[in-house]
């Protein structure tokens, strides 16, 4: 895969000189945010090793932002992981989803979990070594919309793509984790009969093709979940709560009002959208938006470009990463 300044070379050979010279502007902000993402991250690679055990943040919805890539608990779950503590939205995303289902004391032996378009995310493998059983979904691999995830290897097509053998042995995989294909679209209804203990997705939601069919999708997949169970999603969020937003297509983006929205829907089901905690103010790499091209986790590691992805641009719009906790009802 060509690295972005690989991309941005073929650029100036096809574009003009006005054009050539706003994608040197842009490479200049990109290597600009680099620098102070790697002057962070270098800083703290100084400071003490991660916790020996999980560290307390407060069970609650929230945003993505860089305190929580600073904090010992996102931290303790990327040793965990295998990840870098990276100013990446998804790293927050795999870290917080655990964080928080671990706050509400679903990673125990005995709790049973469901995620939802898992892909080859660690997250099943990492549950199911704390000591739950999983039921790992993903879209039927001869869906059509299935396709893009294959192409990008991010489908999960069976229980055995998502053992990692630095979390658990294979005989602990092969007990306690399942696959099944589902499309979220159209739960199945033996799966909303109130059996398991808690769910999750990440980075999913907004990919069901309208609004609508996301704050569906959360709300009734309550009905899967014990009384008292938890339910974990992240998805794309849009940080201008009035203006326009992507409402259809592949990737649709929430606002404060969709959110709010959820949270009506799912409290008339009889359940309740964990009030959202706010953060301290703004840190500086939280004000910085990422422009395209966006090079893949697997290239910052390789030491490419990495300047801070917390925020990126999206159709025009501001977008970050938001967290959603409910609590079924009984």
């Amino acid at each position: 895969m060509p690295s972005p300044l690989d991309q941005l070379r073929a650029l100036w050979r096809h574009r003009g000189r006005a054009t050539r010279e706003q994608e040197l502007l842009r490479w200049n902000v990109k290597a600009l945010g680099s620098a102070l993402a790697m002057q962070a991250y270098a800083a703290r690679q100084g400071g003490p090793p991660p916790p020996a055990a999980p560290v307390p943040a407060g069970l609650a919805s929230r945003v993505c932002c860089q305190w929580d890539i600073e904090s010992p608990w996102l931290r303790y779950w990327c040793d965990r992981l295998g990840l870098a503590p990276l100013y990446h939205r998804k790293v927050w995303e795999d870290a917080w989803a655990v964080q928080m289902l671990w706050e509400a004391g679903m990673l125990a032996p005995g709790r049973r979990g469901l995620g939802f378009a898992v892909g080859t995310e660690p997250l099943p493998a990492l549950l199911a070594a704390e000591g739950a059983e999983i039921l790992a979904t993903d879209l039927p691999a001869e869906d059509e919309k299935a396709q893009v995830w294959r192409d990008t290897t991010q489908h999960a097509a069976g229980a055995e793509g998502l053992y990692r053998p630095g979390l658990l042995t294979r005989e602990d995989h092969a007990a306690r984790v399942r696959f099944r294909p589902v499309d979220m679209n159209a739960l199945p209804e033996d799966l909303m009969g109130g059996g398991f203990d808690f769910l999750w997705s990440v980075c999913s939601i907004e990919h069901l093709g309208t609004i609508e069919a996301t704050t569906e999708f959360v709300v009734k997949a309550m009905r899967c979940l014990k009384p008292g169970g938890i339910a974990v999603h992240t998805t794309e969020y849009n940080l201008d709560p009035m203006g326009r937003t992507v409402e259809s297509g592949t990737t649709v983006l929430l606002q404060d009002r969709h959110i709010e929205e959820i949270g009506r829907r799912a409290a008339a089901a009889g359940h309740a959208l964990l009030p959202r905690r706010e953060g301290p103010p703004p840190s500086p790499l939280d004000l910085y938006v990422d422009l395209p091209p966006y090079p893949s986790l697997e290239e910052r590691a390789l030491g490419t470009v990495e300047p801070p992805h917390l925020r990126m641009a999206h159709h025009g719009y501001q977008v970050t990463s938001f967290g959603l906790v409910l609590r079924a009802g009984g």
